[in-house]
């Protein structure tokens, strides 16, 4: 990890937010089920998950009521999100996994406890509620390294998600992306625990492709999964003016459940109408999930779905944000491995250099 002269973090929702102290080894960190309490129904891909952050990252995970209760109260949930924060002995908090409901959580937060006692926390897919609500307090949250995906993963952590992860839990300064030597999106059924010794099936990855790639832009990271985005901007949920995103870099990803090309299309499409997508000079958009356990594509079709959901990308790109630079298949979503990116932290994208920066 490249170290740079440290950058004052200016918080509010139009620049970039603050750092929250990182923890260290020995540290306790909580372990929340903010949306699906999985780990009851799948306990040996997050027992794996515990171990590897006690013995391989040196942390103490601290469990919450309702990390292992499927179907909790949206207040419960809140509650042990609030609690963990609250608590002076806990220095990060992670999820355990998404699910489908978050947003159903984020009415129970107690803003101002949460940014009294700012922390890193990590999560990805429906977790995007709580780093957007993060994001709008002025704290910088962590895109990406679930304890049940990420660190539960087959066979060992991938060694690019391993090497961003530990950076952003434990480092600062910069830190540069790169595109992945091999890639995969099939995981292995968690109904089968004995599947765990073995690493998921890869892929030769094919790099990075680069939209219009003329310029480099400089600004905070804001975004997360798509659908997400649209479900919290459907329900008027922490998704601000248009105007206060001038000059971020947006984020997105798409799911396991595999939105067809026009979905995303029509996502975009929307966000454009509200005035959102010619805010953002740059976007980086994550390598497509294109395989799952009800579509089970083979290679040619995976290749053909994920080509469809970047031309949709391009074509809204086209309609109402056509200054804006993107970078396609970078890989930081529901594909293996994932790099954690800062939402509410800077981030650079050099176009001329094909180059991507993150500030952890």
């Amino acid at each position: 990890m490249e170290q740079l002269a440290a950058v004052p973090d200016v918080a509010g929702v139009a620049g970039v937010a603050a750092h929250p102290p990182k923890p260290r080894p020995g540290d306790r960190v909580a372990v929340l089920s903010p949306s699906a309490g999985l780990p009851a129904v799948f306990p040996h891909p997050y027992e794996l998950g515990l171990r590897r952050l006690r013995e391989d990252y040196g942390l103490e995970p601290v469990e919450y009521p309702t990390t292992r209760v499927l179907g909790a109260s949206p207040q419960d949930r809140a509650a042990d999100i609030n609690a963990a924060f609250a608590d002076p002995s806990i220095k990060a908090v992670i999820a355990t996994i998404g699910g489908e409901d978050q947003i159903t959580v984020l009415p129970h937060l107690d803003g101002e406890l949460i940014q009294a006692n700012p922390k890193p926390f990590f999560g990805y897919s429906d977790n995007t509620n709580l780093l957007v609500f993060l994001r709008n307090l002025g704290v910088v949250g962590y895109h990406g390294g679930t304890v049940m995906v990420q660190l539960g993963r087959g066979g060992r952590v991938h060694p690019d998600t391993d090497a961003s992860l530990r950076a952003a839990l434990f480092g600062s300064g910069c830190y540069e992306l790169h595109p992945a030597a091999e890639v995969g999106d099939q995981e292995s059924p968690w109904e089968q625990p004995e599947l765990l010794a073995e690493e998921p099936l890869m892929e030769p990855g094919t790099g990075w492709i680069w939209h219009q790639p003329d310029r480099v832009v400089e600004g905070p990271g804001w975004g997360g999964s798509l659908e997400i985005l649209s479900w919290m901007a459907m329900a008027d949920r922490e998704v601000r003016p248009a105007h206060e995103y001038a000059g971020s870099v947006l984020l997105l990803e798409t799911t396991e459940e595999l939105p067809s090309a026009d979905t995303v299309y029509r996502i975009l499409r929307n966000f454009g109408e509200r005035g959102l997508l010619r805010r953002f000079p740059a976007l980086l958009m994550a390598r497509a999930k294109s395989w799952s356990f009800q579509q089970r594509n083979p290679p040619a079709g995976k290749l053909a779905f994920r080509t469809a959901q970047r031309e949709a990308v391009l074509r809204a790109l086209a309609e109402y944000a056509p200054e804006t630079m993107a970078v396609f298949d970078v890989d930081f979503g529901h594909t293996d491995p994932q790099l954690v990116l800062p939402v509410g932290g800077r981030i650079r994208v050099d176009g001329p250099e094909r180059r991507i920066t993150v500030w952890y």
